[in-house]
């Protein structure tokens, strides 16, 4: 679970990014943060996962603050961002073999996690080639793939999608679905709203810093217009901004 009690942040110059914003994310569902560019949709991500501090307010994640005890409250995530150029000068291998230690993945248990996911992603045959050598698409999923080996309970995924084949895409949105039943928490923001409309069970709509809607489409759809597409709605929520 991840819950964001009354937290706003302003950037230098008087930038209000997020603006006092309240927000529950339970377990069990795929839940979609949708807006604009701008919206503050990057904002909330970095300081649900640490990388901001909040100027006020309270993010708790699995009921651990996480500016109290931000070493615990990070072991419970694996944060996807929506920019995978990092490392490029490690190998594949590498890069994972890395992260399983920074998450303190037993020995005996890394290599069986990486060979499943590289399984999965299709990715074996390119582990020992450095990460810069590899396509945009590919370096998304090693990406997915190192932030995944500690089998975090809760999952932020940033646009984790772009880049990435048609299967690829496909087995991402069924690991998402396998997530959630088993009771875990996912967090998920992105542009498409036609994967949105598909994938999401409860989706919140972010624009100038304040979160406009929160539910499912079915009740967005009650509030505005009936079989309307997400699209269509999302459109006339921040138009009306």
């Amino acid at each position: 679970m991840i819950t964001l009690e009354n937290v706003s942040k302003t950037y230098p110059g008087g930038v209000k990014a997020v603006d006092n914003v309240s927000l529950t994310v339970p377990s069990g569902e795929i839940f979609g943060f949708l807006g604009p560019n701008g919206a503050g949709k990057t904002t909330a991500i970095k300081m649900i996962t640490g990388i901001l501090r909040p100027d006020s307010g309270e993010i708790k994640v699995n009921g651990i603050d996480i500016a109290k005890n931000p070493l615990e409250a990070k072991k419970q995530i694996g944060f996807v961002p929506d920019d995978p150029n990092m490392f490029l000068r490690l190998k594949g291998i590498e890069y994972l073999n890395f992260m399983a230690d920074i998450y303190d993945v037993p020995l005996d248990e890394q290599k069986g996690r990486i060979s499943d996911l590289c399984r999965r992603f299709e990715m074996a045959d390119v582990l020992r080639d450095p990460i810069q050598s590899y396509s945009h698409g590919m370096r998304q999923k090693i990406i997915i793939m190192g932030v995944l080996l500690h089998n975090p309970s809760v999952w932020i995924l940033d646009e984790p999608m772009t880049g990435l084949d048609p299967r690829s895409s496909f087995l991402l949105k069924n690991m998402m679905r396998e997530h959630v039943e088993s009771g875990r928490t996912l967090f998920f923001s992105t542009h498409v709203l036609d994967v949105a409309e598909k994938i999401c069970d409860r989706i919140a709509i972010i624009n100038r810093g304040r979160i406009l809607f929160t539910g499912t489409i079915d009740e967005m759809r009650e509030h505005l217009s009936k079989n309307a597409s997400l699209e269509s709605m999302f459109l006339e929520l921040t138009d009306d901004e």
